[in-house]
């Protein structure tokens, strides 16, 4: 008897499955891919660009931050903050 193995079932088709079962029978039983592939990728582009100028004001802030207190303290250690 051959050694047949079942599929891997992936957990994000678990999510989709339970998002859509039709959806996920067209995709993974049919072999049918949705319209809008382009859409989709340039949007997953657009929203990797808009995540990392988010990390990047984040980085930004906190190194504004590092600066206002050094500033402070050396307002502090001069006298001049009183």
């Amino acid at each position: 008897m051959p050694d047949r193995r079942l599929p891997t079932i992936r957990a994000s088709e678990i999510g989709e499955y339970a998002y859509c079962a039709r959806a996920w029978w067209l995709r993974r039983v049919a072999g049918l891919e949705p319209e809008g592939r382009e859409r989709r990728e340039h949007g997953t582009a657009l929203h990797r660009r808009h995540a990392r100028s988010v990390a990047l004001s984040r980085v930004l802030a906190i190194i504004a931050a590092l600066f206002g207190a050094l500033a402070l303290a050396l307002l502090a250690g001069s006298g001049l903050a009183g």
